[in-house]
């Protein structure tokens, strides 16, 4: 999309964000505009830019398949390699959920800081506390400190998965933007199976937590010293010109330099247009407006909060952390008495959340989001009733275990995984998308912690069988909440969703 410069020149936009009173001219330019001329970029400079803060993801995701079978490593008191490996329910739960309380923190900080230190430094920062936080963890010598790392560590996942989908989406072309933000999602997964791997080789080996935990540390310093080299985001520089925060004539100029780094050669000479353009738009769209937090519960935006903070509350309490952080636990109950068999399965659990991740990128905007949503969690309601049952009456046949796990992993992602975040990145109005989307991060990283942490003593109070059919009963009431509540969004622009579901 280009804009005419003989219609809205820079020096205009410059006079309006200038003004002493903030305030922005009331001639204002259509968002959309007729003939639109496609982006020149270069594919290969749109790589790293995309690569370095999707590492976030990745270290993410890796934390949560390498904490599963560390859990295991930890607990061994031949393998563990300490003298404090007779942990109780409450400390493995701790251990499991202190990256999620720590990750609940950062998401917290983010939404202060980041619209004041920008994307790139908020993913420079989330690299170092992924870096401190690993080594933390690995070199632990007692279980309060491997706690601290934990959490430092959780601290850092809190601002990556802030910032690195907002620096993918404002800096990628808009070409391939949607590809890139999907592939993000995509390395967390493969971040899940790399750490399911890595422990596989390692938890029976002495001190294969240790281990486990190392292993992000390369990763953090690559992403460290990648973020570093790559320029901030055009867009937050602009904005902090419309916002008040900056020189206009410097702040451009930064801007057409950033632009020229990210897209390559081929980008130069339409760069400074660009610039223009997105100037245009954040003036058009009123960015220099603060909004209250008391209007995310007014209106539509109360409508778009109970539709997203639901569907990420369910995404939560049907037991989605329990799988992954327990999953070669709940396998050597079920059977798989060997530490190596049980995470070895898990690995396969991950390569199937993989695929499935990949068959609902595919299928989504066929076949619609309630469509996915209804089928997919109506085969998590029967997996964790098969799972419940295995544990009450099947005792002696552990492929149902392993079937109705598996039947799980898939279903989940085909429906609560992927579609949960792309709804609620939808249904915001976009004048409270960011404080929206803030909300339902709190709501994801908070229940997710509280799953996480309550699963193992309830597991021992209750038993795996009756806190599985819970989990059953709880996707039912999800169920009932997508059918009523969750409104079909296939097709649909930003603006007809806020129309015509809110």
């Amino acid at each position: 999309m280009a804009i005419d410069p003989e219609q809205q020149p820079i020096s205009s936009v410059s006079r309006e964000v200038g003004k002493s009173s903030g305030e922005i001219s009331s001639e204002r330019e259509p968002l959309i505009k007729e003939n639109h001329v496609p982006e020149n970029y270069s594919v290969v400079a749109a790589i790293l830019p995309f690569f370095f803060p999707a590492l976030g993801g990745l270290l993410y995701g890796y934390e949560i398949g390498a904490t599963s079978c560390a859990t295991i490593s930890l607990q061994s008191p031949s393998l563990s390699g300490v003298s404090w490996y007779n942990l109780s329910s409450v400390d493995v739960g701790l251990v499991t959920s202190g990256s999620l309380y720590g990750a609940l923190f950062g998401s917290i900080v983010a939404f202060t800081i980041a619209d004041v230190i920008g994307r790139r430094k908020e993913l420079i920062l989330a690299a170092l506390l992924f870096l401190i936080g690993a080594l933390v963890t690995a070199l632990a010598p007692i279980y309060s400190v491997l706690i601290i790392g934990r959490v430092t560590y959780g601290v850092s996942v809190g601002l990556a998965m802030h910032a690195a989908p907002m620096y993918i989406a404002e800096t990628a072309p808009s070409e391939i933007r949607g590809q890139l933000v999907s592939l993000k999602e995509f390395f967390i997964v493969l971040g899940m199976v790399g750490g399911y791997g890595i422990g596989s080789l390692t938890v029976n080996i002495l001190s294969g937590w240790r281990y486990m935990y190392a292993t992000s540390v390369p990763l953090a310093v690559i992403m460290g010293i990648g973020m570093w080299w790559l320029p901030a985001s055009p867009r937050w520089l602009l904005l902090r010109v419309i916002q008040g925060k900056g020189n206009v004539e410097n702040q451009r100029e930064a801007a057409i330099k950033s632009l020229c780094r990210l897209r390559g050669p081929a980008f130069v000479d339409s760069a400074a247009e660009q610039v223009s353009e997105i100037l245009a738009e954040l003036s058009v769209v009123g960015e220099d407006k603060e909004v209250t937090f008391g209007e995310l519960f007014q209106g539509k935006c109360l409508k778009a909060l109970i539709i997203g903070g639901g569907l990420v509350l369910f995404q939560q309490i049907t037991g989605q952390p329990s799988v992954l952080y327990y999953a070669p636990s709940i396998l050597q109950t079920a059977g798989f008495s060997a530490a190596g068999d049980a995470t070895r399965v898990s690995i396969l659990l991950g390569l199937l959340k993989l695929i499935m991740t990949g068959v609902a990128v595919v299928v989504i905007d066929r076949l619609g989001r309630r469509p996915l949503l209804l089928g997919g969690v109506g085969g998590m309601v029967v997996s964790l009733f098969l799972l419940g049952s295995y544990y009450l009456f099947f005792s002696a046949s552990p492929v149902v275990a392993v079937v109705a796990l598996l039947l799980y992993v898939g279903c989940y992602q085909l429906s609560f995984g992927p579609i949960g975040w792309l709804i609620i990145s939808e249904i915001f109005p976009l004048k409270l998308r960011g404080r929206g989307l803030s909300l339902a991060v709190l709501v994801n990283f908070g229940a997710n912690a509280l799953v996480t942490f309550a699963f193992s003593p309830l597991k021992e109070l209750l038993g795996a069988g009756i806190l599985f059919c819970a989990f059953g009963v709880i996707c039912v009431l999800s169920l009932f909440f997508i059918f009523f509540i969750v409104p079909e969004t296939k097709g649909l622009t930003l603006e007809e969703i806020e129309a015509k579901c809110l």
